[in-house]
């Protein structure tokens, strides 16, 4: 997915700014750059016509001299001023698709495949590398301007007097090998460096979660000890990264004064010969200086590794595996059979879940249940293609999830999480927000389903109240996330322990409206009360990955294994768990 060239990763399709802002930005500098180039000679000519005393026509060839000299200045000046303009819109239309670019991948990547990221580390790389990066394009097309000058000096000193640009050419190769130098040492330095600030800002945001935790177990200094431990790396790479600027920056200082005083010492050997005029040993002085001054792309070439470093760490979220869709709909008014065809998802090595052969008829209710580990939420994953196995299928209604497209996949298959994420908008807001066109009233409808209903009313606004506002428990957070996967739910309904946070009596007026106030089709629940279990229609017994039974809750009771997932114990001779009554699951 990344390529080489910058503008192929964030130019194509419209996704960046394109090469227009770096161009502009390279033009200025080149102009700029021609400017400085051309005043040393313009000057040289202007002090040789106003030494020549009495001459015909000296003085106003000198004025006329003089004024291109001050033409030179201002359009130096002007250019300078525009190339900081160009170079703040660059920097900030590449940010921009920088960051969009990485946060967009983000979202669509695989989500397990997002783990490995922390939330401090994807913040990291969204703000300071993604800044770094943005920066890179502009910082690119003012390095290669900044060869202009002393190329062009170069030419010019050659121009002027041979022997003295020979004089200068033979230092410039000490000069590029410090560059090379630079450049070499300071990319693994960036790269330690930011690595680095990703983990002080990934321990800071854990830190934060558990503020409670933290404050009540009273190890705030242990923890704050913790945060901090990177910092004294952090702060010898920054020592690190400084010394080699500065020691590039030293070693260039004193190789353009050698030179300098070279070009000088034989420039007036020169103008003793009679070779050179004053105006010209002006002009070759000032051009030695600005051939030299090749050592001073330093700080640019900083920028530039520093930003490529950057700009890999932030998209490498863009990076991460997504998807494919197919073409295919579903049959219409299917009743949402799932069946499960040789599955199976391998995790480093191991085979972490296999499923083969399992059909739950549509309209059926079945409870996913095992240990710890057992691979209940990778099936849950699986079921709705949140992932795809690394072998077999999964069809909905006979069609291969794989074969579907992205509208007929999220439309019909709806999630319900322990900790669902909903939007900064209004509380009807948040629950109408999904694939589906929703009504107010449908929203009401599923409030009131998944027993939000009265807490929402009793909102300042009601159901118009800032979500960042309302003042919700844990629970009530989780209802909304039930109502917004009520309202949206299609042929198949995944809830992945959405009820943790629930009582066992509003989590039974759940179920009952689950039944009969949802629109109807097959639930797939992961439970981990035996309750929850009970009140299904099928039981999906997870064991190591693997599949121990698929049967009815009371029938699996009876086995002590079983029993023992939910911490169960044996039932006492002549008794067996009674299933609440009929009545009650309805």
């Amino acid at each position: 997915m990344l390529t080489t060239g910058f503008q192929a990763r964030d130019g194509a399709g419209g996704a960046g700014p394109g090469r227009t802002p770096e161009v502009l930005v390279l033009l200025c500098s080149v102009g700029a750059a021609a400017a400085t180039v051309a005043q040393p000679f313009a000057l040289g000519r202007t002090l040789d016509l106003l030494l020549r005393d009495g001459a015909d026509g000296a003085a106003g060839a000198a004025g006329r001299w003089l004024a291109l000299s001050a033409v030179l200045l201002l359009g130096e000046l002007l250019l300078d001023s525009l190339t900081s303009l160009f170079t703040g819109r660059c920097n900030a239309g590449w940010t921009a698709s920088v960051r969009s670019r990485a946060f967009d991948g983000l979202l669509r990547a695989v989500p397990e495949r997002a783990g490995p990221f922390t939330p401090g580390d994807v913040g990291t790389r969204l703000t300071l590398n993604a800044a770094d990066a943005g920066g890179a394009p502009a910082a690119r097309a003012a390095l290669a301007a900044s060869t202009v000058t002393p190329v062009g000096a170069l030419v010019a000193l050659a121009v002027v007097d041979v022997w003295v640009a020979a004089c200068v050419l033979a230092g410039l190769p000490a000069l590029a090998l410090v560059l090379r130098t630079f450049a070499r040492d300071t990319g693994a330095s960036v790269a330690a460096y930011q690595n680095t600030q990703s983990q002080i800002a990934s321990r800071l945001l854990e830190a934060l979660e558990g503020a409670a935790t933290i404050a009540a177990a009273g190890t705030v200094a242990r923890e704050r000890a913790r945060i901090l431990a990177p910092l004294e790396e952090l702060a010898a790479l920054g020592r690190r990264m400084w010394a080699l600027h500065g020691r590039a920056l030293g070693r260039s200082g004193v190789l353009v004064p050698l030179l300098t005083l070279a070009a000088t010492a034989v420039g007036g050997l020169r103008l003793a010969s009679g070779a050179l005029s004053v105006g010209e040993l002006l002009a070759v002085c000032r051009y030695a200086q600005l051939t030299a001054g090749v050592g001073g792309a330093a700080s640019l070439l900083g920028a530039v590794v520093r930003g490529r470093e950057a700009r890999n760490r932030a998209l490498a979220l863009a990076g991460m595996p997504t998807l494919d869709y197919g073409t295919r709909r579903l049959p219409p008014a299917g009743p949402g059979d799932l069946e499960l065809r040789g599955v199976r998802v391998v995790r480093d090595g191991r085979q972490v879940l296999r499923v083969d052969g399992v059909r739950v008829e549509g309209g059926t209710t079945v409870a996913v249940v095992g240990r710890s580990g057992a691979g209940k939420s990778v099936l849950a994953a699986v079921a709705g293609r949140l992932i795809d196995p690394d072998e077999g299928h999964v069809l909905l209604d006979g069609v291969r999830l794989d074969r579907l497209t992205r509208e007929a996949l999220r439309t019909e298959v709806a999630y319900a999480f322990e900790r669902p994420v909903l939007d900064d908008g209004t509380v009807a807001e948040a629950v109408a927000a999904g694939p589906r066109r929703v009504s107010p009233e449908q929203v009401r409808e599923a409030c009131r389903a998944a027993g939000a209903d009265g807490f929402v009313r009793r909102l300042p606004g009601g159901y118009a109240t800032p979500l960042p506002t309302a003042p919700l428990s844990g629970g009530e957070h989780q209802r909304l996330g039930l109502a917004r996967a009520f309202a949206h739910a299609g042929r198949l309904l995944i809830m992945d322990d959405a009820t943790s946070s629930l009582d066992t009596a509003t989590e039974h007026e759940v179920d009952r409206a689950l039944r009969h106030s949802v629109r109807p089709g097959t639930r797939l629940v992961v439970a981990h009360r035996p309750s929850v279990a009970a009140r299904a229609d099928l039981v999906i017994w997870l064991e190591d990955g693997g599949v121990r039974a698929v049967a009815p809750h009371r029938e699996l009771w009876h086995t002590a294994d079983y029993r023992s997932v939910f911490g169960a114990a044996a039932p006492r001779a002549g008794t067996a768990h009674r299933p609440e009554p009929e009545e009650a699951r309805r």
